[in-house]
């Protein structure tokens, strides 16, 4: 299998669930390809093509570290390959963490990978469903309210008030396009900089407001959907905890701070996933993460979710071979079926 993976910068890039899924790849046996966001080729009489690095073979024994610094290595040279070599695209660059000087990397990578997906390439997530659920937090309120907290989309500043009165004067603000925690607000009673919290988030864009859950002040829990179905490795599910040893920080990001800890699938958690598992399929979202506070679903990540880098220094398997065999079937089953399958079908066949 050849199989190319979209980050946002190799030279960039941190270790994480991108990284430790690409060493598994190559450890299953497979040509792995690996490229930045902004590497597409446009070719107006020949297939897209893509400035890629492909990774020689390594020991399996190789630490994660060594192997990303054998990518990462400069002399590793660059080659052009056409995209009617590879059998998967697995876009894995997050839009949403982009800086303000590569706006062009927030949709370009979806939208190349689209005229890819139309070739016959198998894309994951299928890219029509990530062009669908671009701006995640608006995807997310096409869930049902029964799994969610409630909440306001808007750039007015006296409809936020509005809102923060009704739901007893204690509301978290956040931009409605972003991620890892930035730019999340906190209001209660005292409305300390109200003001200038909303000018700052709506300078870039909506608002959204959603109302407090007090749960969080003991994490959330990030939940790993592969195919629709929570992801699961010899009897373990993908179900970790999030917390913040700030006891005043109510952000549960990992990326802030935060610490991974082995939880417990509850039956709240379960329905949510029920709920939000069929639409998922049906719209071809392969990979997902849902952070969950108590009963509710507070956000869903279909860009790029992690969590998996995590795993194995909480007590639970890394879950990476389980996900790569997954892939390994699709192209089994798209062997069988040829084009009698849509890309959307097979991105969520398990």
């Amino acid at each position: 299998m050849n199989i190319c993976f979209v980050i946002s910068d190799i030279a960039t890039e941190a270790i994480g669930t991108s990284v430790v899924l690409m060493k598994k790849v190559q450890e299953r046996g497979h040509n792995l390809f690996v490229m930045s966001v902004g590497d597409f080729i446009f070719h107006h009489d020949k297939p897209i093509s893509l400035r890629c690095k492909k990774i020689p073979k390594t020991p399996k024994s190789r630490t994660v570290e060594k192997f990303w610094d054998r990518v990462q290595d400069p002399e590793l040279a660059y080659s052009v390959i056409g995209s009617d070599s590879l059998d998967v695209l697995f876009l894995r660059n997050n839009p949403t963490e982009e800086t303000d000087d590569r706006h062009w990397a927030e949709h370009s990578g979806i939208a190349f990978a689209r005229m890819i997906q139309q070739s016959g390439v198998l894309v994951l997530n299928d890219a029509f469903a990530m062009s669908h659920a671009f701006i995640d937090k608006l995807y997310f309120e096409e869930l049902p309210s029964v799994i969610k907290p409630n909440s306001l989309i808007t750039r007015n500043k006296e409809d936020l008030l509005k809102f923060w009165e009704e739901a007893g004067k204690k509301m978290v603000l956040k931009p409605l396009e972003g991620s890892g925690g930035q730019n999340v607000y906190l209001i209660d009673k005292d409305k300390k900089n109200l003001n200038q919290i909303i000018e700052t988030i709506s300078a870039n864009g909506y608002v959204i407001a959603q109302e407090f859950l007090p749960e969080v002040s003991k994490g959330d829990v990030r939940v790993i959907l592969m195919n629709g179905q929570i992801l699961e490795e010899d009897g373990e599910l993908a179900v970790i905890r999030r917390v913040n040893n700030d006891a005043s920080e109510f952000r549960s990001n990992l990326a802030l701070g935060a610490k991974a800890k082995k939880a417990k699938l509850t039956k709240e958690m379960q329905r949510i996933v029920d709920i939000t598992a069929p639409k998922l399929k049906r719209d071809g979202l392969f990979f997902v993460g849902l952070d969950i506070v108590d009963d509710k679903l507070i956000e869903i990540n279909v860009l790029s979710p992690g969590g998996l880098d995590y795993c194995k220094d909480i007590g639970l398997p890394d879950f990476t071979e389980t996900v790569v065999k997954a892939i390994e079937r699709k192209m089994e089953y798209k062997s069988f079926y040829q084009r009698e399958l849509s890309n959307r079908e097979l991105a969520t066949m398990d």
